[in-house]
């Protein structure tokens, strides 16, 4: 998966389902205050030093899962579709030069599969048919539905971000390291030409499975 380096997104404001746009001040008060406070960081960092940078993607990472722990209602959709929020553009300023199987860097990938997912699905669907069949443990532990299609591996992407912010960490980023292996299963057997990008994705497989390692230990920061 590539970084998107686009322009930077515009942040939505909340509007109730069914109802006409609230009053200015109500409006500003219902936006997820930490996505306002991602955008914050995000552009501190742009100007800052490799250093400052870095502590700005763990503080950043860590605040957000803190604010998921536990949460099942609203604040964890919001924060399952923070890259839409915010802009992918904004997470990559902040989190793209963490180490892979840091905290930030972690949720960086988990956000790159999501966003993977909506925009190339059928792609990655298909890599995830023509790999399962090589990795049948992988498959399991992933959790895709059975028909593998586009919705399926989308449906997969928001269930490991989800499962994440509602405190299953560890497993969220063993799923998301599965899902990643049987990709580059299927990558090997469709293409000789996909061999650097499977291994790509068994970089980032491996990275996430040490994540969810040091989640357990206490360690993940």
């Amino acid at each position: 998966m590539e970084r998107d380096r686009g322009p930077r997104e515009t942040a939505v404001c909340c509007v109730p389902t069914g109802g006409a746009p609230v009053p200015e001040p109500e409006r500003r008060r219902e936006r997820p205050l930490l996505s306002d406070r991602v955008e914050s960081f995000a552009e501190a960092a742009i100007d800052d030093g490799p250093l400052a940078r870095l502590e700005l993607a763990h503080a950043t990472a860590a605040a957000l899962v803190d604010a998921g722990r536990g949460d099942a209602g609203p604040e964890t959709s919001r924060l399952v579709a923070l890259a839409e929020t915010v802009g992918l553009d904004t997470l990559s300023e902040l989190w793209r030069d963490s180490p892979p199987d840091s905290l930030p860097g972690a949720l960086w990938a988990l956000y790159l599969l999501r966003t993977w997912t909506e925009r190339q699905g059928e792609a990655v669907a298909r890599m995830y048919r023509a790999g399962r069949g090589y990795a049948p443990v992988d498959e399991v532990v992933a959790g895709v539905a059975d028909a593998a299609d586009p919705g399926a591996v989308q449906a997969l992407a928001d269930a490991v971000l989800t499962g994440a912010y509602r405190g299953d960490f560890d497993v969220a980023l063993e799923r998301a390291a599965a899902f990643f292996r049987v990709v580059a299963s299927g990558r090997r057997e469709m293409s000789a030409d996909e061999v650097e990008l499977a291994v790509r994705n068994e970089r980032c497989a491996d990275a996430l499975q040490r994540a969810a390692t040091a989640w357990r230990e206490g360690t993940l920061h």
